[in-house]
């Protein structure tokens, strides 16, 4: 279990400038963790690969899933591409 900074509960000036380095030391923190956790979730493999008529009939599929469409002969990928996340054909 992770184990995370606490701050302190009486506060003087010299407590202030102390508790912002420390706000900004976990925050730093976190940031490369929620970092290195997005790069693990986006390089992972697909975990499920469907063999549908239309991708249409896929309800709720994640990133990185793949599905061959019978209907158009093509393996197709769940991508996200800046603000649209599509399926589009690797083939």
């Amino acid at each position: 279990m992770a184990r995370y900074p606490s701050l302190p509960y009486s506060l003087t000036n010299n407590d202030l400038l102390q508790m912002y380095d420390q706000v900004k030391r976990w925050s730093d923190i976190l940031i490369q963790e929620l970092d290195t956790r997005d790069i693990d979730v986006d390089s992972a493999e697909a975990q499920t690969i469907f063999t549908v008529t239309t991708t249409t009939s896929i309800g709720r599929p994640v990133k990185g899933a793949i599905a061959y469409s019978t209907s158009t002969g093509k393996f197709k990928g769940y991508v996200s591409l800046g603000v649209e996340t599509s399926w589009q054909d690797l083939n």
